[in-house]
């Protein structure tokens, strides 16, 4: 399978999977199941699904509850929604108790499209990664999703998916290694390293073609998984290449490249450059035009490459 696919798709199609081979997994929804694919689920096991309606933070709740007496919760609405209007209730019922939860975002970034500033989620893994117990997980492409989506399910405790609303090429194959914690690296490169999840992997691998053609060496490295860090691979590539660019469709502020810049700090300073929103909301437009418009594209990361190669010692 080619064709560019939303990461929601992927993830509805697994959790009907392994919900056959686990009775014990639930879904409770906040009257989105549709957009997120949880319907899938719905339409497969009725009894095994639960909606709360427009009530997040009750939907939250209740997972919980659910989890403490044995079973394992799917709880799935869009990012803006889950993550900023119920984080209370993720935070105290869910990390505190260390819930089985596994929260499950779609309409995240700017790619929600037409949606708006309002609809796209911009400060989720910032929100998400600073909840002891919790991991947070960004799969590329339809394939990785399915991936991620039993990954969660075989481990205990709180997880935090995000998948998109906007079809996403493929770039991951159906025999690659998933393991939540550890970095895939696409791309071998010795000049600088491009670190990024979700909808930038594209970009990245195209940033790095261009690259190659101007004989700059770039090595690619998928971090699905943005807690926790797989401290070894980012510490061998700052080592190795000497420089890192990040690359994501979330605030610049408190994700991914945050995270790694924390890491490196502390391990294996580098030059370090970062793709990700200035410190802005989003507004409507397609998901195209607004990857170009918030500086997003396979360019706006190989211009990031010069100035931290222009950096390095």
């Amino acid at each position: 399978m080619n064709k560019p696919t939303p990461t929601r798709d992927g993830f509805g199609e697994e959790l009907v999977k392994i919900a056959k081979e686990n009775e014990k997994i639930l879904v409770v929804s906040a009257d989105l199941e549709d957009a997120t694919r949880a319907e899938y689920f719905k339409n497969a096991y009725p009894d095994r699904f639960f909606s709360v309606g427009i009530a997040e933070q009750d939907m939250v709740g209740m997972a919980s509850g659910l989890t403490l007496q044995g079973f394992q919760c799917f709880v799935n609405s869009f990012a803006v929604f889950l993550t900023n209007r119920a984080y209370d209730m993720l935070r105290m019922d869910v990390c505190y108790n260390n819930c089985d939860v596994k929260v499950v975002c779609s309409h995240a970034g700017v790619t929600v499209g037409p949606d708006g500033a309002s609809a796209q989620c911009l400060e989720d893994f910032a929100l998400m990664r600073v909840l002891p117990n919790i991991k947070v997980i960004c799969p590329c492409d339809v394939i990785e999703a399915r991936k991620a989506t039993r990954a969660i399910s075989l481990e205990k405790g709180p997880m935090y998916l995000r998948t998109s609303r906007a079809p996403l090429p493929i770039v991951t194959k159906e025999e690659d290694t998933f393991i939540i914690g550890k970095a895939n690296i696409l791309k071998e490169g010795s000049d600088v390293s491009i670190i990024a999840c979700g909808v930038m992997i594209s970009e990245a691998l195209s940033a790095a073609q261009k690259l190659q053609e101007q004989n700059i060496n770039a090595r690619v490295i998928n971090l699905h998984t943005i807690k926790p860090l797989d401290e070894k691979t980012l510490i061998q590539a700052a080592k190795e290449t000497g420089a890192i660019v990040t690359a994501e469709e979330h605030q610049i502020h408190g994700g991914m490249g945050s995270a790694i810049a924390e890491l490196l700090a502390q391990k294996y300073p580098v030059p370090i450059e970062m793709i990700a929103v200035k410190d802005s909301f989003g507004e409507s437009g397609t998901p195209e035009e607004l990857l170009k418009r918030y500086h997003l594209k396979d360019v706006d990361i190989v211009q990031a490459v010069k100035q931290v190669l222009s950096r390095k010692k």
